[in-house]
Formats: C-alpha cells, structure tokens, sequence
C-alpha cells in the first residue's frame, strides 16, 4: 500500500452543536463545513490543523455505526483517515497483504472523497479509513 499523510482523524462526538464550541473557543481552530452523509446516517463537522482535518462525527440515527460506537465506546476518537491514490489498487493491495476489509470497493465520503475501510482486527486495533481525492 502507498499513503501520503493523514487525510483527517475522525472523533465521534453525541452533538456537533456541544463539541463545535471545545474545538473553536479553546483549541482556536475554526469549523469550515458542516455536512450530512445520509448514506452512512452521520453529520460532520470540519476543522484544519495544518495539513490534517479533524472531523467530528455526530450520528443521525440511533442504528448509525457512529451512534453505535458512541454506545459501546463513548465518545472519542473513532478513526484515522489516510490519503491515498487510486483507492482501488490500495484496497487490492491491503487484502493481499491479509488486511480485513469493511468495504470491499469504495464509496462516497463527506467532502466528496472516495472511502473506504479497512477492519481494526486487521490493523493493529485501528479503524482505518482510506481516502482518495478525484479532484485532484
């Protein structure tokens, strides 16, 4: 597989609207988009910290894998994001390495990139989010 940096580290927060404030007003980062993704029942919020987003996760279903690990888990980091190109061949590539799948082809993530993740069973207890930009 071949990375270039992290894309962004995902936390899952219960509410945009309470975790907005911590990241603004005391870290001094400024929210620039907020999303919903219907398809995976979840709201973003995004942040810049230098060349690494942070993007928090509010769920929007109580089935939502966010509300879900809010439950099992708590709040928290929930994945990193990894920056790759042609997501397909990294995902071919993974898999012949051993590397578990969660998607087996990738799928639409917020700011419109590709996604897809790999199993933390198979990476060392980390929930592994590939990301591939198009429009670059």
């Amino acid at each position: 597989m071949k990375v270039s940096h992290i894309e962004h580290l995902g936390i899952a927060v219960k509410s945009l609207d309470e975790a907005i404030p911590y990241w603004e007003n005391v870290l001094g980062l400024k929210c620039y988009a907020i999303e919903e993704v219907a398809e995976q029942k979840v709201k973003t919020a995004f942040f810049k910290l230098g060349q690494t987003k942070i993007e928090l996760l509010e769920p929007t279903s109580e089935d939502s894998t966010i509300a879900k690990f809010i439950e099992t888990r708590g709040i928290g980091v929930h994945h990193v994001a990894l920056a790759c190109e042609n997501l397909e061949e990294q995902l071919a590539d993974a898999e012949a390495h051993g590397v578990r799948l969660i998607d087996k082809t990738p799928r639409n993530g917020a700011e419109g990139l590709s996604i897809a993740f790999l199993h933390p069973k198979s990476t060392q207890g980390i929930l592994t989010e590939l990301c591939e930009d198009k429009n670059k």
